[in-house]
């Protein structure tokens, strides 16, 4: 373990250390980032960082350092805090000075009181995020990234677990504090509000309404406090981000991980709860916060924990298995990736064979389905997301639990992914879109609020006879923009804000899809397994562990590789798109041209090699034939199939 736990256990005593030594003088700051930077670049420091994806809330303790892997779901108005602030002690008269970064409550003990008018007060800026762990996480990368954090930690007595209402044990847990923690719960909480200075008397006052019947529950909400998850049935903390410095780099939906002070501090429920009389002190033109907006921005610490974010960095993706960055210049660098790209033959092979079993051995929808699975939006051009390669998988059996089962395979091999069932019902009822609420000043999410690079299996084989409402209407809209414009329009009442996105949306099929796809293969099974689950289930257990972790790299690798078509080869194609519109110009048209670039651009990416080859253009053009002659035999057979 890194020496030197205090870092660890006590982050702000470091911090109090280069405050005391610099004073007033800004660069204390950015000593605090430095060291803490410094600090986990010692050998394997980050896996010993407790996070509240793997811990339960309870087992860390409060003001300790911590990491969070999350996305910004929401961003709330900036607050201000005291940034230094003076504290007076009423019998000696004493002056004290504090610094206000990285808390939420005032140290202030027994015999002082913070001085508002004190000239050497500063009131400073942070900006709050509303995080939420990843949507759609799979399960193995959350065990990854168990497995590799080596965080030791016990149950804290000074903190309980996340409920709705406050039991009789957490009144006894604040009297396990010692004085010093009671101490600073006296204290002042930073508010949002001018001046950032909210407090509610004396510290005996604050424990006598902890230990009354006032159960300090939620805000008094009559109803579970809702955490925001964009998908149903999300475990994991919801957290109030507190960011500092460089807010403007980061947008909605961006994942993140962060490093720094966790606050829990009971005080902040208590001043919740009690609220009006904590506002009283404040000049009331400033107090415009509605009750519903103060419920949902300032949730009670033990259900929305607030983390002080010393560092924090976005991720390109969340592979636990790579590199945390892979940027051009440095994957081409990087021995890890190196390595890895000089086996890439064999590993296609195999995943290939191994999709093609998934896909109940059509070997030409495997291919398609690998190039599906590293496609991205490698840029806009006006409007248009190029890279986006929707494909729509027809032919699939209806009402069985092919779709179910294929979409297992596809979770055990991305590191994200949602299976949405396109029922009458889903359609009609559930959310697609967020919303903003203005009468709590929140942004309510939807199911389509989704990270970068989440694979998205809308399943179709469900969806019967009856009628769409109107927003069952508006959802399939929606998917539709989703998938032709890679964007999803967020409703703000009065307007609609567009918020781009990258999002790989495979659509499963009895017939051609109802929505937009980019390419569409016809299912021909060469066997039908008796038994589905037995059969899919058997697959997965017959794949070795390090093979499945190849193919996750695989996947993900692919995903950041440059590419480029040199002049020569692009003279080819064009000579090539000339020559086939000759014999008959309706054969192939500007479209269909676009198309064929797309699958020989991911069908060079999938085997490794970042330019266009003549070979790969024939192998992709191949490809298409086979696919569009399967479309036209279907045709063929069933009318109405295109």
């Amino acid at each position: 373990m890194p020496c030197g736990e205090d870092w660890l256990s006590q982050p702000l005593g470091i911090v109090q250390g280069f405050f005391a030594q610099n004073g007033v003088n800004p660069d204390w700051e950015k000593k605090v980032i430095e060291y803490f930077k410094e600090k986990l670049k010692e050998n394997n420091a980050p896996k010993w960082v407790p996070s509240l994806n793997e811990v339960p809330l309870h087992y860390l303790k409060p003001n300790s350092f911590v990491k969070f892997r999350c996305m910004i779901q929401d961003m709330f108005d900036p607050e201000f805090y005291m940034g230094v602030y003076e504290t007076v002690n009423r019998n000696t008269k004493t002056r004290v000075l504090h610094f206000g970064k990285y808390r939420d409550v005032a140290e202030c003990g027994p015999q002082q009181e913070v001085d508002v008018n004190s000239p050497r007060t500063t009131t400073l800026e942070r900006q709050t995020f509303y995080c939420v762990p990843v949507p759609g996480e799979s399960t193995w990368v959350k065990e990854a990234y168990v497995n590799a954090n080596q965080a030791r930690v016990s149950p804290s007595t000074s903190y309980t677990p996340s409920r709705h209402k406050r039991s009789y044990e957490d009144d006894e847990d604040m009297d396990l504090q010692p004085n010093k923690q009671k101490d600073q719960h006296a204290g002042a909480r930073q508010a949002g509000s001018v001046g950032g200075l909210q407090w509610c008397g004396e510290p005996k006052r604050l424990e006598t309404e902890a230990s009354t019947g006032q159960q300090l529950n939620s805000l008094n909400l009559s109803s579970p406090f809702d955490l925001n998850f964009p998908l149903p049935g999300e475990i994991g903390p919801a957290c109030l981000v507190k960011v500092y410095e460089d807010w403007d780099c980061f947008k909605v939906n961006d994942i993140l991980e962060l490093y720094g002070i966790l606050s829990v501090d009971p005080v902040l429920s208590i001043l919740n709860n009690d609220e009006r009389d904590a506002s009283s002190l404040l000049d009331p033109m400033e107090c415009t916060d509605t009750a519903e907006e103060q419920r949902v921005h300032s949730p009670p610490a033990s259900l929305v924990p607030r983390i002080h974010v010393v560092l924090a960095q976005k991720l390109q993706h969340i592979n636990p298995l790579l590199p945390a960055c892979l940027n051009k210049e440095e994957s081409k660098t990087c021995k890890f990736v190196s390595g890895f790209m000089s086996e890439l033959s064999p590993v296609r092979a195999e995943l290939l064979g191994f999709l093609t079993h998934a896909l109940l051995g059509d070997s030409l929808a495997a291919e398609y389905l690998i190039l599906h699975l590293i496609s991205t939006v490698y840029t806009r051009r006006d409007v248009l997301p190029l890279g986006k390669f929707t494909v729509n998988l027809s032919g699939c059996p209806r009402n069985s639990t092919f779709t179910e089962h294929l979409y297992r395979i596809i979770q055990h091999l991305v590191p994200a992914s949602f299976r949405l069932q396109m029922t009458l019902e889903n359609m009609n009822h559930l959310k697609f879109i967020p919303h903003k609420d203005y009468t709590a000043n929140r942004l309510v999410s939807g199911l389509l609020q989704l990270p970068s690079n989440t694979s998205l299996v809308i399943d179709e084989t469900l969806l019967e006879q009856g009628q769409l409402d109107t927003p069952g209407v508006h959802n399939v809209a929606a998917l539709s923009n989703l998938i032709t414009w890679q964007k999803v329009d967020y409703d703000f009442s009065y307007h609609q804000m567009e918020f781009p996105c990258n999002i790989n949306v495979l659509i499963t099929s009895e017939g051609r899809s109802l929505l937009p796809a980019d390419c569409q293969i016809h299912l021909q099974p060469q066997l039908i397994p008796p038994n589905m689950e037995e059969y899919m289930n058997s697959l997965l257990s017959t794949v070795l562990p390090s093979v499945l972790n190849k193919f996750r790299i695989y996947l993900t690798l692919l995903r950041f590789l440059d590419y480029s078509i040199s002049d020569e080869i692009t003279k080819a194609v064009e000579d090539d798109f000339v020559e086939m519109r000759k014999n008959d110009p309706q054969s192939i048209t500007a479209d269909d041209l676009h198309q064929l670039l797309i699958v020989a651009r991911f069908l060079s990416l999938s085997a490794g090699q970042t330019t266009l080859s003549r070979e790969r253009w024939l192998r992709a053009k191949q490809l298409e034939s086979l696919r569009r002659t399967r479309l036209q035999q279907q045709k063929c057979v069933n009318g109405n199939e295109l």
